[in-house]
């Protein structure tokens, strides 16, 4: 207790943020202590189960989702997120000159390149590429190749 005495903060700024720190405290432990205090304790059969806007659920919650949403999401967000560097850079044109300018050039190239690579490679496609059809050789087919 002698050392939190001895080192307490001496400027008004570091008081502030021990009153806030102090207040915040206190806030989410009288939350918690009426949370507690006027919280329901029922329970019965109906308690545990799981409740969607009114309907009963039928069946298992794990539904096996396709990878391909989270991947068009994924790139969704660093694609979106390089549009807000790029509108920082045009905000600042004039101040960084063509430096600038060849570096955001360069960043642009790089985003394309790294987006035609994800197309390529088939990130971007939100069904499966058709299988080609394997090749049946029937009787009639078979006779035509002889002749």
């Amino acid at each position: 207790m002698r050392f939190l005495i001895e080192n307490l903060p001496q400027s008004p700024q570091a008081w502030g943020l021990v009153v806030y720190a102090a207040a915040v405290a206190g806030i989410v432990a009288l939350m918690l202590l009426l949370a507690w205090v006027l919280g329901g304790r029922n329970t019965g059969r109906a308690k545990y189960d799981p409740f969607e806007s009114g309907v009963v659920s039928v069946g298992s919650g794990r539904l096996r989702i396709s990878a391909k949403f989270y991947l068009v999401a994924m790139f969704f967000v660093i694609f979106d997120l390089e549009s807000v560097f790029l509108y920082a850079w045009a905000v600042a044109l004039r101040d960084s000159g063509w430096a600038g300018f060849v570096e955001a050039a360069i960043f642009i190239v790089v985003l394309l390149v790294g987006l035609v690579y994800v197309w390529r490679l088939g990130g971007l496609d939100w069904a499966p590429r058709p299988r080609p059809r394997p090749h049946v050789r029937t009787a009639v087919s078979s006779a035509a190749a002889k002749h």
